[in-house]
């Protein structure tokens, strides 16, 4: 079988877990963690408080450190309100396409780096080979930020990390992060015909939204000289308004649920002063002269930071190498990079896929992408030797 074969049969197995973020992962960790094993990886899983999730780091090589990393999450967007072509979780072979939710982001590059676990268990003699399968990537990178906890601990801590999150194969130096929020109004229900009487916490979330809007304009004159970010600034959206029961009742309840992505530190916490400002100096009190109890409070989901471009960056350069990319790139969207960067572990995203096929409806990867990722990994193998 070849490693295009064993490759493609291992992501047919990862695709039918539906490790969707809301559920658990334990089923794609044990059988990763099996595989793992049966070619002699030290394998240790770290379980989250509720015991329901776990993030996997397994070591091939010498017990050192200044290893390789290996790092993707096991985690995938909900299919709820998408219309499939196919059964989601199961995987399906088209024109040269694979199909499947999870098979470019980011399942892919997971089965492509566990294929190729034999030979690097066999090359692995003078730094070790280490792979990172984490939990609840999509919801705010939480499991990376649990292990970045244990890694820090580890006496033998990567070097270089790799992950494999769709870029066409391409090196991404650089991306912004991303905070995910999500704000909680706490008014007083009454009858629609006695507004006064009431605290509407739909009109509040809105006049909070109102506020990140007008944020979200004045960033746009904030961009950094020369970004390379598309947008160039920091963004904001505001995702999901949450409230109200009927025409007639005043909405004692409401949520907004927005993320920033920030290209810059001092945008990050202009933002979040801004809006604690706004919510507690003008909102709330107007709020509480009605009803004493009214509230507002913001919940944080995640708060990712970027990854940095950096004048030197030991893995930027290794990948350039085993691609042939003659430069690199930077990218809006959001990975676990910037949380290994934090660590001092020199990190770069590149991994098989498209972004614009991730979250989408008969998500699919291309048999090239996972080749052309195969023959990278090909050529890291001999790097441990």
């Amino acid at each position: 079988m070849t490693d295009l074969q064993t490759t493609t049969a291992i992501l047919d197995d990862l695709i039918a877990y539906p490790s969707v973020s809301s559920d658990s992962n334990l089923a794609i960790i044990d059988d990763l963690a099996q595989r793992l094993r049966e070619v002699g990886a030290r394998v240790d899983i770290y379980h989250n408080d509720a015991g329901t999730k776990a993030n996997l780091y397994a070591t091939l090589g010498p017990d050192v450190a200044g290893g390789i990393l290996l790092a993707g999450h096991t985690d995938v967007v909900p299919i709820t309100d998408q219309v499939w072509g196919g059964n989601p979780f199961a995987l399906t072979e088209h024109q040269g396409r694979l199909y499947g939710r999870g098979t470019c982001d980011m399942k892919g590059f997971i089965a492509a780096a566990v294929a190729m676990a034999p030979v690097f268990a066999k090359r692995a003699v003078r730094r070790p080979l280490h792979f990172a399968f984490t939990y609840d990537e999509e919801t705010g990178c939480i499991g990376a930020e649990a292990l970045a906890r244990q890694l820090a601990k580890r006496h033998d801590r990567p070097a270089l990390a790799i992950i494999g999150e769709p870029t066409e194969m391409r090196v991404i130096e650089g991306h912004k992060g991303c905070c995910e929020y999500s704000t909680h109004f706490t008014g007083r229900e009454g009858h629609g015909s006695l507004p006064h009487l009431g605290v509407n916490a739909v009109e509040y979330a809105v006049r909070y939204i109102t506020r990140l809007m007008q944020l979200a304009d004045e960033l746009k004159t904030r961009a950094p000289a020369g970004s390379a970010f598309d947008p160039p600034h920091s963004t904001i959206n505001v995702g999901a308004l949450h409230g109200g029961v009927a025409h007639n009742v005043i909405p004692g309840l409401a949520t907004v649920d927005w993320d920033m992505r920030p290209v810059q530190g001092k945008d990050f916490t202009h933002i979040k002063t801004t809006m604690h400002d706004f919510a507690h100096d003008v909102l709330l009190p107007q709020m509480r002269r009605v009803w004493p109890d009214a509230d507002i409070t913001t919940q944080t989901v995640g708060e990712t930071g970027g990854l940095e471009v950096l004048p030197e960056n030991a893995a930027r350069d290794l990948m350039m190498e085993l691609t042939g990319a003659n430069g690199t790139d930077v990218v809006s969207f959001g990975t676990e990079a910037g949380i290994f960067q934090q660590l001092g572990i020199a990190a770069v995203v590149c991994g098989p896929g498209s972004i614009e096929q991730a979250h989408k409806p008969d998500e699919y990867l291309e048999i090239d992408q996972l080749s052309a990722c195969l023959t990278m990994l090909e050529g890291l193998s001999r790097r441990l030797g």
